[in-house]
């Protein structure tokens, strides 16, 4: 059994507050947040004790493993403040918005031998999984073209775009992780990127974008493109394609279940799609979290690493300097 501290506990905090309750070999003990209200409906929901700082949750002689949900800036200091204290560490994605923080914590970190997985939860995702494994065991022989589709059914508060850092490294970011992931071994060498500011006039006035489109290129030539979007107005649409010397695979959007309607007006109608990353979601985000408490239990190592979460960073940033470039951008990690 481990006993796990939550720091965070707003949307996403509160939805691995139930996944980590409802799991047969993890205990919640401790909750913290700044803001009191979402800590105590925390405390409701599992019967944990609310620790009053992040330092008390975390160092904890009875906690053996912390998961951070709390604001992107925070990361870094709780994932020091735990690897010193030899807590295993769950940390939502991104590690943080800017590279520098990003590699100081790593510096910071390296002598603490603690397993660190961070929340990049579309790689447990059956059918995107299903695609990395077609990809992996050559089943459309050799890759050629990676296309992913990956779009919100309609833009966040202004708060929430002012925090967010961008709409590269807050929402693209997890297209770029999965790229990598598909991709294994051949790694992403360039990449040209378009972002516009089309229908969102809280992205506009915050001078971010609601529209983003992306061409990359690996290693080995693989090219691959994604298109994002804030705003789908039949749901959360969430796509990837595999293309090869001998076939395709395709992820396909999911529905809540697979009745057809057939009338004089209309054929074969569908009812609509998961509507947020949540519902579409939900079963990986369980996945990822049992991953975690095996590999901390069985003492391996995280399928998703710091690596990784710097990586995708390394490739947003890299799209920031294209599109104010207009110029393809060399990627070094």
């Amino acid at each position: 059994m481990l006993n796990f501290s939550l720091i965070g506990a707003g949307r996403i905090g509160y939805m691995h507050a139930k996944i980590i309750k409802a799991h047969p070999k993890s205990n919640l003990k401790y909750v913290y947040d700044v803001n009191s209200k979402l800590a105590n409906d925390v405390v409701k929901l599992t019967g944990c004790a609310k620790a009053k700082s992040p330092e008390q949750a975390i160092n904890s002689k009875d906690i053996d493993a912390v998961l951070i949900a709390s604001a992107t800036p925070t990361h870094t200091k709780f994932i020091t403040t735990a690897a010193k204290a030899g807590k295993a560490i769950f940390c939502e994605k991104p590690i943080d918005l800017n590279i520098k923080k990003v590699n100081q914590c790593e510096n910071n970190i390296k002598n603490y031998k603690v397993p660190i997985q961070i929340g990049f939860n579309r790689r447990f995702d059956l059918s995107h999984a299903k695609v990395q494994k077609a990809c992996l065991n050559k089943e459309i022989g050799d890759l050629e073209m990676v296309v992913i589709t990956s779009r919100d059914p309609q833009p966040p508060s202004i708060d929430y775009l002012k925090a967010a850092g961008g709409f590269f490294r807050d929402a693209t970011i997890h297209d770029f992780d999965l790229t990598r992931f598909i991709l294994g071994n051949d790694p992403v060498v360039q990449i040209s990127a378009f972002g516009e500011a089309l229908f969102d006039k809280n992205a506009k006035k915050i001078k971010d974008q609601d529209t983003g489109m992306f061409i990359l290129k690996s290693k080995k030539g693989v090219l691959i493109h994604i298109n994002n979007s804030r705003r789908a107005v039949y749901g959360y649409d969430q796509r990837v394609e595999i293309f090869g010397s001998k076939g395709m695979v395709i992820s396909n959007n999911q529905v809540p279940n697979s009745v057809e309607k057939f009338t004089n007006k209309s054929t074969n109608i569908k009812d609509p799609i998961h509507f947020f990353f949540m519902e579409r979601y939900e079963k990986a985000y369980k996945d990822q979290f049992n991953e975690f408490v095996k590999c901390v239990l069985k003492k391996t190592n995280p399928k998703v690493t710091f690596d990784d979460g710097k990586k995708a960073l390394i490739i947003a940033n890299a799209a920031y300097k294209s599109l104010k470039s207009g110029k393809v951008v060399n990627i070094k990690f």
